[in-house]
């Protein structure tokens, strides 16, 4: 039907009319707004039916109708004019112009939300690292992903064999990303293997993987233009991919569903790309997974370990844990004492093993300077000299002869971040207060939950991990925020975010033989509930653009 302003004149309607599909609407009033038409002529619409009718024709029909003698002519018949071929034909041209103009925009725009959401992603982790490296770009990859990757350096590789070996590299971290590259290979498997080669331990993988199993979507965004990648031919499930990383020596270390909605709504977008990915069962029909990778690597030589102890008031200890340590054979060992503002005679204690050290170690100690376990270990870390970091509580409740264990299981590249779990075994009678245990068992469960950790135990004073990894925890501390007095979720935290492989060491917890506990059962809970609450916000939710 016909549609007019109030103040226009109902000679010039709005334009309505349908092409291809299209509802086009045009203001005749005050000139032609800007529509999909192009410079063809205004057109009349009455009762549905578009007629090519210029403002000069219109003016000369109208004199006509008016001298004529012939009502009954076919100009007389408002909403009857037979629109011409040419003007036709134009308007069809111009629409279709048009139309592919809109498609490369809104594709353009699609694309760089979509890849924003990816990106964010990815540099949660790559930000960290000391390089990113794409590997084999498909044909229709722009380059619009790596782009919005946060990374110190950015560079791409056309094929594998044009990457270097990194086996040796110990210090630096690189990350690889392969964007799409999965959804049509024929060979993943040899792919993995052959790259598994160039890797180190420390290097990651970066799988950004298409669903297949909306194809559809995939086949109407090409349709309309929107999408000019070729629709995935390669259907790869959960199980699939755990079969090909097993078989080419890799873990998956993470697996996030990432791009729920694809084009952009003011906050109902980012609500639903933020909200839809923690629901059960709903997270796996995301467009878009992200699958980090780390390859499995044992160690050729024994790194150097030092072996971190905080201590206050813990004065009956100190010489019980220079001789319980074990010794680690072929293997540089420092012991580090902090002493955290004791009452009693802790530090006496502490300068005796200093000047008098077991053969074959050697002892450190320092007074640290603020309040706090985190303050302690931090003193130490920052002290140390080994390769690899551990933290052994002067409690002796985590037994100095499971140290060992944890080395082993690093060296045999069973996993990067190495820890402590109390809650598998019985524990001894007083080692543990039932409330304790069970706000241990809870907050384990909501952290693993959080963060997407393995982990049986979270608050377990024994972790074991490289120390160059500590300095990148520092950069993630400095952006994310030094909220842990504690120290165990702010290492959790980092291994996580930073794509350490994380692997629990079951120990059976023994009671105190000397001292008493310093935690306080409600205040340290509140705190955990705060920092639990500060990790489901901004680790597993806080990823969006």
């Amino acid at each position: 039907g016909l549609i007019f302003l109030d103040n226009a004149p109902p000679i010039y309607p709005f334009k309505t009319t349908y092409i291809h599909g299209f509802l086009l609407i045009e203001s005749f009033h005050k000139g032609i707004l800007p529509c999909l038409f192009g410079d063809v002529p205004p057109f009349r619409t009455s009762f549905g039916l578009a007629e090519g009718l210029s403002k000069r024709r219109y003016d000369e029909e109208q004199l006509f109708i008016k001298h004529s003698p012939d009502k009954n002519h076919e100009w007389g018949k408002i909403g009857r004019y037979k629109i011409k071929k040419e003007n036709k034909d134009k308007m069809e041209e111009n629409l279709s112009k048009n139309i592919k103009k809109w498609a490369v925009e809104y594709r353009s725009q699609w694309k760089e939300y979509v890849y924003g959401l990816i990106g964010a992603e990815i540099s949660t982790t790559v930000e960290f690292s000391d390089a990113c490296i794409q590997i084999a770009p498909e044909k229709h990859d722009t380059g619009l992903l790596f782009e919005t990757i946060t990374c110190q350096s950015k560079s791409l590789v056309n094929d594998i064999s044009e990457i270097k070996d990194h086996r040796q590299e110990k210090k630096k971290r690189y990350s690889f990303l392969i964007n799409g590259n999965f959804n049509y290979l024929s060979d993943i498997q040899a792919q993995l293997q052959e790259l598994h080669k160039k890797l180190s331990r420390h290097s990651r993988l970066f799988l950004v993987i298409y669903n297949p199993f909306f194809g559809f979507f995939y086949s109407l965004a090409s349709l309309l233009g929107i999408r000019k990648a070729p629709k995935p031919n390669v259907y790869i499930t959960e199980k699939d991919l755990n079969t090909f990383t097993k078989l080419a020596k890799y873990e998956i270390v993470r697996t996030r569903p990432t791009v729920f909605l694809p084009f952009y709504i003011p906050l109902i977008s980012d609500f639903f790309n933020s909200f839809l990915p923690i629901l059960p069962l709903i997270r796996k029909l995301s467009l878009v997974w992200l699958v980090v990778l780390r390859p499995i690597i044992p160690e050729e030589n024994t790194p150097s370990l030092s072996i971190i102890i905080p201590a206050r008031n813990e004065s009956g200890n100190i010489e019980d844990a220079i001789k319980r340590i074990p010794e680690f054979p072929n293997t540089d060992i420092e012991i580090i004492f902090v002493e955290g503002n004791s009452t009693d005679d802790t530090w006496e204690h502490i300068q005796e093993q200093v000047k008098n050290p077991r053969e074959p170690f050697a002892i450190k100690a320092f007074k640290q300077p603020g309040k706090g376990k985190n303050d302690a270990v931090r003193v130490g870390f920052d002290n140390a000299t080994g390769e690899l970091v551990t933290i052994l509580d002067a409690d002796l409740t985590t037994p100095p002869e499971m140290l060992p264990r944890f080395y082993d299981a690093y060296n045999q590249g069973l996993g990067d971040f190495i820890n402590g779990s109390r809650l598998v075994y019985p524990m001894e009678n007083e080692a543990m207060r039932s409330l304790n245990r069970l706000g241990n068992i809870f907050f384990s469960k909501v952290l693993s939950w959080v963060l997407g950790l393995p982990i049986s135990d979270s608050l377990c004073g024994t972790k074991f991990y490289p120390l160059h990894d500590y300095k990148r925890f520092i950069l993630w501390r400095n952006k994310f925020g030094d909220f842990d007095p504690f120290g165990d979720f702010e290492m959790l935290f980092s291994a996580s975010e930073l794509a350490l492989g994380v692997i629990d060491i079951p120990i059976q917890y023994r009671a105190r033989t000397y001292g008493e506990t310093n935690i306080s059962r409600f205040r340290n809970g509140l705190e955990l509930s705060r920092m639990t609450t500060i990790g489901f916000f901004r680790v597993l939710m806080g990823k969006r653009r």
